[in-house]
């Protein structure tokens, strides 16, 4: 036991002296005691095993806002509960419920209080009673916090705790390397009891930066993992976490001490809770969103961020050239370690990630279909000062109802096919609620709300819903049934392993393929899916199957023949998963 607990102390050592290098007067062996205590680890018996993946093919993740189904007379929580208990048919077994404490802002992610449940939502015993029955991810906004919370007022008036919890610069700083996702100025002047400070806003003035250079800020979200732990937590969403730490003259974006902060959270969620999991928010160019992982030491799982607007261009352009690109320079996910796969999110389809695969030209290409299929907009500053698109905001739905040639009747169909792709991809599926259910366009909302990522975040009246969902009519209950039944298909599939084997197909440019195979090389699975909007017919023999198997679609239920000069036809926008087992 005693060993354990050095063990990790001595980590702890290594971890503070990278990040504090250039802070003076730091107590290391206080402030690792200090770590020790808040996250209750001073008993420690056993060391988290390495290289372990605490998930499987059984895994699939909604991802949802507290609040995005509605029902009169019943807190929010409550009716999320409810439809998961209902319609999730042990096929959903982990839930994502984005921040669901008190804000002021940015629908949550400008957070009041760490600690407390936004009462509007319902209490910690409702977050408790979903965690009991599915795995919860939330949200550790730990790059920022409300101006309105508690700390930041104290931060005004110059007491504790917040005093010195923010981040201040001087308007002469050299910041011109600073890399921004919005267009609003960085830095903000406040008056406080001891004059005028210029607060770092990442994002907006609303969302003031934490400064992690005092370390008394790291104890506090230390605390604040422990507290969710406690109350059924099991995967921690890092958000906005390359922004962390910040220095004048650098980009402050992924710095060396961002990427040590991750390290010493993991090596403190492991020692308390083994299974636990650590997903880092990174919305930025795909090589830097890939270090997150470390080695094997960071993340556990990291978004796949190139994955929605890469695989959108390919279903409107019929062309899966830069996809196919992204596919084969995708390393493979080392044991303890995944991708997080997701083709729609509450936030937008972000542009940052294609940089380095769409050129310019594509990129236009991209933009200027989403915007004629209702989408907008959003920007950032570049360094020179000028403005770059930064995400597309549209429902994934609307955003596939056509091609660049326009809008066609193949809408459904392209986006089961965008789902039948995703799932089919190493690593583990997550599905926003509101491409599970289909949901279109809000303007209304947009408007209402005043900001463009509003249009994805509907939110359902709950008897609506289910008479939508009880009605075979309609694209809300043909899509939510067709995407369960993928879903189920997939749980039966060792080679839909998060960590299976993963290769890609050369096809033609119409059709996107790839081969997954189990870690015990007895099965396999070919992807193959239609991205045009006409027929394809392939031969048997292009997809090189084993003629000493028995294959068949585990889709349609099909059995392939493999007799010399045997054909597969695709529909449009048909995917098959072509499997040596049943």
């Amino acid at each position: 036991m005693h060993h354990v607990l050095d063990s990790l102390t001595q980590h702890l050592h290594e971890h503070l002296q990278v990040i504090y290098d250039e802070i003076p007067n730091i107590d290391y062996v206080e402030l690792s005691a200090a770590l020790i205590r808040e996250m209750r680890l001073e008993n420690a018996a056993k060391a988290p095993i390495q290289y372990k993946n605490h998930w499987s093919e059984k895994d699939a993740i909604m991802i949802t806002y507290g609040d995005s189904l509605l029902e009169e007379g019943e807190k929010p929580l409550h009716t999320l509960a409810h439809f998961l208990d209902k319609y999730g048919d042990g096929i959903l077994n982990s839930v994502h419920i984005l921040p669901f404490f008190p804000f002021s802002s940015d629908d949550g992610f400008s957070v009041m209080d760490f600690t407390s449940v936004n009462q509007s939502l319902g209490e910690w015993e409702d977050i408790e009673a979903i965690a009991k029955k599915y795995r919860l991810m939330s949200d550790l906004v730990i790059n920022h916090c409300s101006a309105k919370s508690q700390w930041f007022q104290n931060f005004i008036h110059q007491i504790d705790p917040g005093k010195d919890y923010f981040f201040t610069a001087s308007p002469d700083d050299d910041l011109s390397d600073v890399v921004r996702p919005r267009t609003n100025p960085l830095l903000q002047k406040v008056e406080t009891a001891e004059g005028t400070k210029h607060v770092w806003c990442t994002f907006s003035f609303d969302q003031v930066d934490l400064d992690f250079r005092n370390p008394e800020v790291l104890v506090q979200f230390v605390r604040i993992i422990r507290l969710y732990l406690d109350k059924g937590v099991r995967i921690f969403r890092m958000d906005a976490i390359a922004f962390l730490w910040k220095k004048s003259g650098t980009r402050s974006l992924n710095l060396l001490q961002t990427h040590e902060v991750v390290r010493l959270l993991r090596s403190l969620i492991e020692h308390a809770q083994e299974d636990a999991v650590i997903i880092t928010e990174t919305n930025i160019p795909n090589q830097e969103n890939l270090e997150y992982f470390g080695n094997n030491n960071e993340a556990h799982w990291i978004y796949n961020f190139s994955l929605p607007p890469l695989l959108v261009h390919a279903l409107i352009t019929g062309n899966n050239f830069y996809f196919k690109q992204w596919l084969m320079t995708m390393p493979p996910a080392q044991n303890g370690t995944t991708y997080f796969n997701f083709i729609a999110s509450h936030d937008g389809i972000g542009l940052r990630p294609i940089e380095g695969f769409l050129s310019a030209k594509e990129e236009k290409q991209l933009i200027d279909t989403m915007q004629s299929f209702g989408g907008r907009i959003s920007w950032r500053s570049l360094e020179d000062g000028a403005s770059k698109p930064y995400e597309i905001n549209i429902a994934l739905y609307d955003a596939l109802k056509g091609t660049v040639n326009g809008e066609d009747e193949w809408n459904q169909a392209r986006f089961i096919c965008a789902h039948s792709i995703m799932f089919g991809l190493e690593g583990i599926p997550a599905i926003y609620i509101h491409s599970l259910l289909a949901t279109g366009n809000d303007y209304h909302k947009m408007e209402h709300r005043g900001h463009n990522r509003a249009i994805n975040r509907h939110q359902w009246n709950y008897q609506k819903l289910e008479r939508v969902l009880n009605d075979s009519k309609n694209h809300h209950s043909d899509v939510f049934s067709a995407l369960k039944s993928l879903l189920a298909i997939r749980q039966q599939q060792a080679a839909f392993h998060p960590n299976a084997t993963q290769f890609a197909l050369h096809l033609g440019e119409g059709i996107i393929a790839f081969c997954r195979q189990s870690q015990d090389q007895t099965h396999h699975i070919f992807c193959i899916s239609n991205i045009l909007d006409t027929e394809q017919v392939i031969t048997a023999s292009s997809i090189n199957l084993n003629q000493n198997k028995q294959w068949h679609d585990l889709i349609s239920n099909q059995y392939i023949s493999l007799d010399d000069g045997a054909t597969l036809t695709l529909q449009p926008y048909q995917s098959m998963w072509i499997s040596n087992l049943n």
